[in-house]
C-alpha cells in the first residue's frame, strides 16, 4: 500500500505527542490522586489529634453502658462532638471509642439518627484503628461497616489506669469518591483535549511540510521543457515526485549555482535570525514567570502582614480588642466548670489625657509601648495582654483563681508605679488603676467584662493606682 508522506508525517508526529502527552499526563495524573488522598489523609489523622484536646476535662469513665445515656458527661461529650460535626461539612461522624478486654467498644458517637450505644462492641476493628489508641493514625483505604463506607482517622485521647481511649473520625467514601472523580474527569478532559491538540497539531506539521515540497515540485515544473512531459508524470509519493523532478533539473542547477548559493546563504541568515528571536522569546518567558513568582510572594507577604495586623494593635504589638474578644469567646467554650474558669483584669493608665495635652501625643504613644512593657514582664508566659482601647488595656489570666489575679494585678499596679517615664523634657511618674473580676461558668462573657469594667471606674473613682476586685462568688 502506497502512503502518502503526508499521512506518514500526520502519524509520526501524532503518535510521538500523544506517547509524551501521555507519559506526562499519567504522571502527573496519578501524583494528583496521591497527593488527594494523602491531603485527606493528613486532613483526618490532624483534625482527630486537634478534637481530641477538647475532651481532655470529660470523665469517660463513668460512661460504660447503654444506661450512662444519662448522664450529663455523656450529654455533654456527644453535644461537644456534634458541635465540631457541624463546623465541619466534611466530617460524617465523630466518636470516643475504648480499648479493654481485646475488644474495641462505642463510648460516645455524635449520630443523631443511630448512635452506637455505650458500650457497644465494634467488630470490625482494623489495624489502623487498633493503631489510632497509641498514636495519631488514618486508614488506608475506605471501609465499610453497618453505619456505611468511611476513611477514618484516629488519635488517642487519654490514658485512665492503663485504659486506653481513641477519638475517631468519618468522611463519607462518597464525599472522597466524589473528589478522585471530578480529578479522574479532570484528566479525561486533559487527555482528551491533548489528543485534540496533537491531532491539529500534526495535521497542521505534516501539511505545511507537504505545502512546501508541492511548490518546490510545482516550480520546478515551470522551468522544465515542455518537451519532456513524462518527467512530470506523478507515480509515487512526494518525495518520489520531488526526486523526478530534481533529477531533470541537474542541468539547469549547475548552470544556476552561485544563485543556489546566494539563496543558501539567505535561508542560513533567516534560520539564525529565527533561533535568535526564539531565544529572546525564551528570556522574555523567563523573566515573566519570575517575575511572576516575585508577585505571588509579595502577595502572600502582604496577606499574612494584613492577617497579623487585623489581630495586633499597630502601636504596641500586642493583641487588638477584635482578637482578644475571639480569644475570650474560645477560652468560654474550654471552660467546663467553675474549677478551670479564668479571671480578667481590666487595667487604665491614670491621668493619660493630661499626659497628651501637657506632652504631646509622640510622648504619648511612647508611654503606652512603656506601660506595655512593664505589665508583660509582670504578666505570666501563659497569660494574654490586649490593647482594649485608647490607654485601656485587658488582660486574661487562663486557670487563675479570683485570689491569684488579685495578686498578679497588684504586682502590675506595683511594677508600673516603681518606674518612670524619661523623656527629653522631664521624668514622668505613671501609674494605672485596676479592675479585676472572675468568669463565672456558663454567663455571657460581657457581663464579666462589665464587671471588671465596673471595678476599674471605682479604683479610678477611689483615688486611682490601686486594685479593685469585683467577683460575685466574693
Amino acid at each position: 500500500m502506497n502512503i502518502s508522506i503526508q499521512n506518514k508525517l500526520f502519524l509520526s508526529h501524532f503518535c510521538a505527542i500523544i506517547l509524551v502527552s501521555g507519559s506526562v499526563g499519567s504522571f502527573f495524573y496519578n501524583s494528583a490522586i496521591d497527593n488527594l488522598t494523602s491531603s485527606l489523609q493528613s486532613r483526618l489523622k490532624n483534625s482527630a489529634a486537634l478534637i481530641s484536646q477538647g475532651l481532655k476535662s470529660i470523665d469517660l469513665e463513668g460512661i460504660a453502658t447503654p444506661k450512662d445515656k444519662v448522664k450529663d458527661q455523656y450529654k455533654q461529650g456527644v453535644k461537644i462532638l456534634q458541635d465540631f460535626v457541624k463546623v465541619n461539612p466534611d466530617i460524617a461522624f465523630i466518636y470516643v471509642m475504648k480499648h479493654e478486654n481485646n475488644k474495641v467498644i462505642f463510648i460516645l458517637d455524635s449520630d443523631m439518627e443511630e448512635p452506637a450505644a455505650p458500650g457497644e462492641v465494634y467488630e470490625e476493628a482494623t489495624s489502623h484503628l487498633l493503631e489510632g489508641f497509641m498514636r495519631p493514625s488514618v486508614d488506608a483505604e475506605i471501609t465499610t461497616d453497618k453505619w456505611g463506607s468511611f476513611l477514618s482517622g484516629y488519635a488517642p485521647l487519654l490514658q485512665i489506669e492503663g485504659q486506653n481511649y481513641l477519638i475517631g473520625i468519618d468522611m463519607v467514601a462518597d464525599e472522597v469518591e466524589s473528589k478522585l472523580l471530578i480529578l479522574k474527569l479532570s484528566g479525561l478532559l486533559s487527555f482528551l483535549a491533548s489528543f485534540l491538540l496533537a491531532a491539529i497539531f500534526s495535521r497542521m506539521l505534516s501539511k505545511n511540510f507537504i505545502n512546501r515540497i508541492d511548490k518546490m515540485v510545482g516550480r520546478m515544473a515551470s522551468i522544465i521543457p515542455s518537451e519532456h512531459p513524462e518527467q512530470l508524470k506523478k507515480t509515487g509519493d512526494e518525495f518520489q515526485n520531488l526526486t523526478r523532478s530534481l533529477e531533470s533539473m541537474a542541468e539547469r542547477l549547475a548552470e544556476n549555482q552561485s544563485k543556489l548559493q546566494h539563496n543558501q546563504e539567505a535561508l542560513e541568515d533567516a534560520k539564525n535570525e529565527l533561533e535568535q528571536r526564539v531565544e529572546e522569546r525564551t528570556a522574555e518567558l523567563v523573566d515573566t514567570n519570575q517575575q511572576l513568582v516575585i508577585e505571588i510572594a509579595e502577595r502572600e507577604r502582604i496577606e499574612r502582614q494584613l492577617k497579623a495586623l487585623s489581630l495586633t494593635d499597630h502601636l504596641t504589638g500586642i493583641l487588638n480588642r477584635r482578637a482578644i474578644s475571639n480569644q475570650l469567646e474560645i477560652e468560654c467554650k474550654t471552660i467546663t466548670s467553675d474549677q478551670n474558669s479564668y479571671c480578667l483584669v481590666m487595667i487604665d493608665l491614670d491621668k493619660f489625657k493630661s499626659i497628651n495635652d501637657n506632652y504631646g501625643h509622640n510622648i504619648g504613644d511612647n508611654i503606652l509601648k512603656h506601660a506595655v512593657a512593664s505589665f508583660q514582664r509582670g504578666l505570666r508566659e501563659h497569660d494574654l495582654l490586649s490593647r482594649w482601647g485608647g490607654e485601656e488595656f485587658l488582660a486574661v489570666l487562663p486557670d487563675t483563681d479570683i485570689k491569684q489575679a488579685s495578686l498578679i494585678a497588684q504586682r502590675l499596679c506595683n511594677d508600673l508605679a516603681g518606674t518612670v517615664f524619661r523623656s527629653s523634657q522631664e521624668n514622668i511618674q505613671l501609674t494605672a488603676s485596676f479592675g479585676v473580676s472572675r468568669y463565672q461558668f456558663g454567663e455571657d462573657i460581657k457581663l464579666c467584662i462589665k464587671r471588671a469594667d465596673n471595678a476599674l471606674y471605682q479604683a479610678k473613682a477611689s483615688g486611682r493606682n490601686q486594685v479593685i476586685i469585683n467577683d460575685e462568688s466574693l
